[in-house]
């Protein structure tokens, strides 16, 4: 059963299931003991993060291991801001960085502190310019992936932390999705990173923090990791990770241009073979393995089971499947469809023939859960005369009020107008991406009592 959800996480790789086997025998004892037992498990666990470093790119000192990916995030974000909360209190992140990161600004800002969130284009990059900009004398701490977790866009680090530099502000990477392909662009601060996601076991994360950034450790005072990550270090599990991070590293670049041909080929075959279908993210500035499209009038919920049901895993960001009922913020941020989103992110060692029979699968899926959900199937017919029609969709999620906006439309007057009354969060983002994919004018949103009232004209 082809397994297309890597950037959730990576199946185990062959290197750390052997490294994790073979460090359960050596690394179990106490690394901060003398005796022969600790100092062979030291010598692991050093090895390990000299291994680690290399990859990341700083020195084996300045690296700590965590608990998770989600662990060295807040670990950052929170040393960061202790240590320079006499410069004040104010944290800049982009729109589209993962939930650790906006938890924590969350946090923040119910602390008193504040967040600026710099928005991102439609292809989920952020601008340089408008992210320096965000950059005031108070800020503590600005986070930016590398890559996003959900469209694979890869962001203009490299720019941003010359313009944090600038102004002396230290820059946090989320490397998570990205440190499997290759190191992040020079210039971070702090990095953190998960071993799951390039095929390590989980429970175990990566924090870098340079010399010479102010950190100050939260919570009790430890002597492990050096004091940033407390516990008993999980020995096998670092040794395995470090491992496959070395291991997926060496073989990356060639492996990274093969699961390119595969994604160029979803990219392109899927419009093509599904009408009605938008595939976003940057066509170029992406992750190689990663490919994201979002399908109109689909209930996102029926198409993963029906695509689970058909032998393929994959994940979404459509707002409706049950985990969730308001769309990714990822998607929010960039302005694009979000119902009947699919998310495909290839494993290593992905055959290409898995990939031709996701293709061939896909359309038959989509149409028959379209099918089952009423949406129309031809494009509305000319209606010289009519009026303006109102659409009561509240309390219907979506693709149903776009489903309904698409069965009438034909039935007003070119110039006419259709309002649609709908308490969806999808509605804000999906109307006006249904209307630029159709050629229609979006009006715009007012508020009411419940929910919102969405315009749309009728232009061809």
């Amino acid at each position: 059963m082809p397994y297309f959800d890597a950037a959730s996480s990576a199946p185990l790789h062959p290197v750390a299931r052997q490294a994790l086997q073979a460090s359960l025998d050596e690394g179990w004892a106490d690394p901060a003991r003398l005796y022969r037992e600790g100092r062979r498990a030291r010598l692991l666990l050093d090895a390990a993060r000299e291994a680690a470093a290399e990859a990341v790119g700083c020195r084996p000192d300045e690296l700590v291991f965590t608990s998770s990916g989600t662990r060295a995030v807040h670990t950052g974000i929170y040393g960061s801001l202790s240590g320079r909360r006499r410069v004040g209190r104010h944290l800049v992140v982009s729109a589209v960085e993962h939930s650790s990161v906006l938890h924590a600004g969350a946090a923040l800002e119910a602390d008193g502190g504040t967040v600026t969130e710099v928005p991102v284009d439609r292809t989920g990059a952020v601008s340089p310019a408008a992210y320096a900009a965000a950059l005031r004398p108070d800020t503590a701490l600005a986070c930016l992936q590398s890559a996003n977790h959900e469209v694979g866009t890869v962001q203009p680090v490299g720019e941003v932390a010359e313009a944090c530099r600038a102004t002396g502000v230290p820059l946090l990477v989320d490397a998570a999705q990205s440190l499997a392909w290759g190191p992040v662009e020079d210039g971070w601060s702090l990095l953190a990173a998960s071993a799951h996601k390039w095929g390590g076991p989980a429970g175990v994360g990566l924090l870098a923090v340079r010399k010479g950034v102010r950190f100050a450790p939260q919570g009790p005072a430890d002597e492990r990791e050096s004091g940033r990550s407390p516990g008993f270090e999980n020995i096998p599990a670092i040794v395995a990770a470090a491992a496959s991070l070395r291991a997926v590293r060496a073989e990356a670049a060639a492996e990274a241009e093969r699961l390119r041909v595969l994604v160029d080929r979803v990219r392109v075959r899927v419009p093509e073979l599904v009408p009605d279908v938008e595939v976003v993210g940057d066509p170029v500035r992406r992750l190689p393995h990663l490919v994201t499209f979002s399908c109109l009038y689909v209930d996102g919920e029926t198409l993963l089971h029906e695509l689970d049901r058909s032998g393929f895993s994959v994940s979404s960001g459509s707002s409706c499947t049950s985990s969730t009922l308001t769309p990714s913020h990822v998607l929010r941020a960039m302005g694009v469809l979000s119902e009947g989103n699919v998310r495909v992110s290839l494993p290593v060692g992905t055959a290409s023939s898995d990939v031709d029979r996701f293709l061939a699968v896909l359309p038959g899926v989509v149409s028959s859960v379209r099918q089952k959900l009423g949406a129309p199937t031809s494009p509305p017919s000319p209606a010289p005369d009519g009026t303006d029609l109102t659409i009561d969709a509240l309390g219907k999620r979506c693709p149903i009020p776009v489903i309904e906006l698409a069965k009438v439309i034909g039935d007003v007057p070119l110039g006419g107008t259709v309002t649609v009354l709908a308490d969806d969060e999808a509605a804000r983002l999906d109307i006006p991406a249904w209307c630029e994919m159709r050629g229609q004018e979006y009006v715009g949103e007012s508020r009411r009592e419940r929910g919102s009232a969405y315009v749309v004209r009728r232009v061809e």
